[in-house]
């Protein structure tokens, strides 16, 4: 998991939005419109960098696909040091 978290938020274009929303994530869990205002940003980029963190394992959905609630998974869980690393060097 970790070089996949350190792939995805350090080795893509998007990886500084990536690290800033799943740092939302973990903070509270919301649907894609409520990190869209939180971030400041679109709502499809949110859904890309969603999909982009769920096809890698980094964060989960709850509920059904209109306002589903998403949250992160137990291996980014278990790795959080290594995103509180990540963020301190994007940042």
């Amino acid at each position: 998991m970790e070089a996949v978290l350190w792939y995805v938020l350090t080795g893509t274009r998007g990886g500084p939005n990536r690290v800033r929303l799943l740092q939302a994530i973990n903070e509270r869990p919301r649907n894609a419109n409520q990190f869209a205002e939180a971030l400041d940003l679109d709502y499809t980029t949110i859904r890309h960098h969603l999909e982009v963190l769920i096809d890698n394992g980094m964060v989960r959905k709850s509920g059904g696909d209109y306002g589903a609630v998403y949250l992160t998974t137990e291996q980014v869980d278990h790795h959080w040091e290594t995103v509180e690393t990540i963020s301190e060097q994007v940042e």
